[in-house]
């Protein structure tokens, strides 16, 4: 067995791990079910990839995110090291091929999603697969107590069975006590066995500011810090629009979000991670698998749905050690969308089963039919042909899929792909019989490795541009080889699919229980309650995150806006939550002036009041208006 250490050194170029990494490469080589919780950013896929490479045999990768998949599988690849994934958007060919090399070549990782579990072609070759470890990655997902719930995650468990030696590795960045309990009876762990880094941050400065104009305020925040950022946005449209702000005030920018096509958020990322653009203006779908080191700092227009969501999403700033920030900018509106979000998020169940048959319909799919076929599925067109609101399809579509009926590739996030069908022997015989498509067959030759052995990503521009042709040329040129049997050739494809888990059922047979639909509308109610304590309440903002997942004891960081402004103030901790609580409890009900103010609350000292008024009103969090009376932005009284 290799060393640790020497195969990091050799793969990763590091000569030390992190902090933990290698408690936890050392507990999987001992052969202990473990549950590493890492902060964002913490070097989770070393934890697995460093004992597979140490043991004989395949590591099974559990990833729920194709682009974090891929991302992973061309990383391993660089690195000289055979990784491979398999999921639903490739075709019946070539996973045959994929799982013949992880049961009989020297494939040392295999990714799979889900879902794959419970596939009778999967399951067959995995029992004759030598596996070393089972990593689940994003390992929140198998918890019903989580923010990500993921039925699928539960074949995990069913799996474990057949191979019931083989150490499972479970990693995540943000757990609560109740869902680092739950991952573990889940994924039967042989014994309790948690090692964790914990979830401070040292370098991060957590800040909330109360904002009607965040236009603003975002502007003067990316034009007054230096270095890289990321402002995270609630809808598409937004990273479109504050994008464009940004370069048009010469702040160069760029979006993205998943309904931009591959190639397009390809690019705005690849010029986000040289610095050829400063700013990304993005969607949760800018999430997984970004490992930027140097981001200075990461802004929130628009209020996260959860604490878990939104403690990953700013931890996406400072990786590299040195000072971040992280700004939640918020008003009255951002918390009212919230519980409207959670109200539209669940709607009837009636409703669902009319999506589900409408689904049936579409696709053209007869009763008992269907069952782990990926369907092309357009929403939007779908709700063009169905008569149904695209926003509601979506909620509806997420539901179905938490209930276990339905499986959504939102997008394939897959380059082409080609392999040889015929022999070396034969294809010489070809070119020399048909020498108007040697030169293409020279030039996949030349560009791309083991194409006899496995499929490849290729790319038809690059193709074109050695060949001195277009890439509708290489495209059809492709497809003639395929029809001489010289290659098979998988063109690339960004529609969604769809696939019924079930077979297609009768829509009056579809059960949704609690854990689906009542609790954990329950569980989403009480997130948004959190979320709003954060907004709302003068706290540390370190302690308010550390605590809510499961951390004792935590000091306050010094360092977040309420640490900085209790520094300011010379007020106690104590006394300035208190003044907090009351002076912003009564703005919410009156206007007020600052003489009125220790009449109006009398329990305080007057000077105490009148200086944390003051410095309200200075960071924008209370204003004078017209009648010079203090009150809350944007907020108007009868009083």
């Amino acid at each position: 067995m290799a060393l640790p250490h020497d195969i990091l050194k050799q793969y990763w170029g590091y000569d030390a791990f992190r902090p933990r990494q290698e408690d936890i490469v050392r507990a999987i080589l001992e052969g202990r079910d473990t549950l590493a919780l890492l902060a964002t950013g913490g070097g989770k896929s070393i934890c697995f990839q460093v004992p597979a490479m140490c043991m004989s045999g395949v590591c099974l990768v559990i990833s729920p995110l194709l682009a974090l998949m891929n991302d992973q599988v061309a990383n391993l690849q660089k690195r000289g090291i055979e990784a491979v994934a398999v999921h639903s958007a490739l075709s019946s060919r070539e996973i045959d091929r994929i799982l013949d090399n992880c049961v009989y070549g020297q494939v040392k990782f295999l990714y799979v999603s889900p879902e794959r579990l419970q596939n009778e072609m999967f399951l067959a070759r995995y029992k004759k697969m030598n596996v070393s470890m089972i990593a689940v990655d994003e390992s929140h997902c198998i918890s019903q107590w989580g923010y990500d719930f993921r039925p699928d995650y539960l074949n995990i468990a069913t799996i474990r069975e057949f191979k019931p030696d083989i150490p499972v590795l479970a990693l995540t960045a943000s757990a609560t006590p109740a869902v680092v309990q739950d991952i573990q009876d889940k994924l039967k762990f042989k014994a309790v066995h948690v090692i964790g880094t914990g979830f401070a941050r040292s370098n991060l400065s957590y800040n909330v500011s109360h904002q009607e104009d965040k236009e603003g305020k975002m502007l003067e925040i990316c034009s007054k810090m230096k270095g890289c950022g990321i402002v995270y946005c609630g809808t598409r449209l937004r990273t479109k629009e504050l994008a464009q702000l940004l370069a048009s005030r010469g702040i160069s920018s760029a979006a993205y979000h998943a309904g931009m096509s591959v190639r397009e958020r390809e690019s705005a990322f690849k010029k986000w991670m040289k610095n050829e653009v400063r700013i990304m203006c993005a969607t949760n779908a800018f999430g997984m698998g970004i490992d930027k080191p140097d981001v200075r700092f990461v802004v929130h227009a628009d209020v996260p749905a959860d604490p878990e969501s939104y403690f990953q999403e700013a931890g996406r700033g400072g990786r590299d050690g040195q000072k971040a920030y992280a700004v939640l900018m918020w008003n009255e509106s951002d918390v009212m969308r919230l519980y409207k979000n959670v109200e539209q998020k669940y709607p009837e169940k009636e409703y669902l089963k009319r999506v589900y048959r409408a689904i049936g319909s579409y696709l053209k799919i007869a009763p008992g039919n269907g069952k782990d076929i990926a369907y092309p599925f357009d929403i939007t067109l779908f709700c063009k042909n169905t008569d149904l609101k695209y926003g509601e399809v979506v909620m509806a579509l997420k539901l179905l899929e938490l209930a276990g009926y339905i499986s959504l590739n939102e997008v394939a996030y897959l380059s082409s792909r080609m392999m040889f069908t015929m022999s070396r022997q034969n294809l010489y015989s070809f070119q020399v019989a048909n020498s108007q498509l040697d030169p293409m067959i020279k030039v996949l030759l030349r560009m791309y490795g083991g194409t006899f052995e496995h499929y490849v990503n290729i790319r038809e521009d690059e193709i074109a541009r050695h060949l001195g042709s277009d890439q509708m040329q290489v495209v059809q040129t492709l497809q003639l080889l395929v029809s001489h049997g010289v290659l098979d050739y998988q063109k690339h494809d960004e529609t969604p699919r769809i696939t019924l888990l079930t077979g297609r059922m009768h829509e009056d047979s579809l059960m949704f229980t609690p854990d689906v639909y009542e609790n954990r509308k329950k569980r989403d109610l009480e997130r948004t309650h959190v979320m709003e304590k954060y907004l709302t309440t003068e706290q540390c903002r370190s302690i308010q995150l550390l605590t809510y997942f499961g951390e004792r004891g935590v000091i306050a960081c010094g360092m977040c806006d309420v640490c900085r402004a209790k520094t300011k103030s010379g007020l106690q901790p104590v006394e300035f939550e208190q003044i907090s609580q009351a002076v912003m409890n009564l703005a919410l009900h009156r206007e007020f002036t600052l003489e009125e103010l220790p009449l109006l609350l009398p329990a305080f000292a007057p000077d105490h009041l009148i200086e944390f008024t003051r410095m309200k009103i200075d960071s924008g969090e209370l204003v004078l208006n017209d009648k010079l009376k203090i009150t809350l932005p944007g907020f108007e009284t009868d009083v």
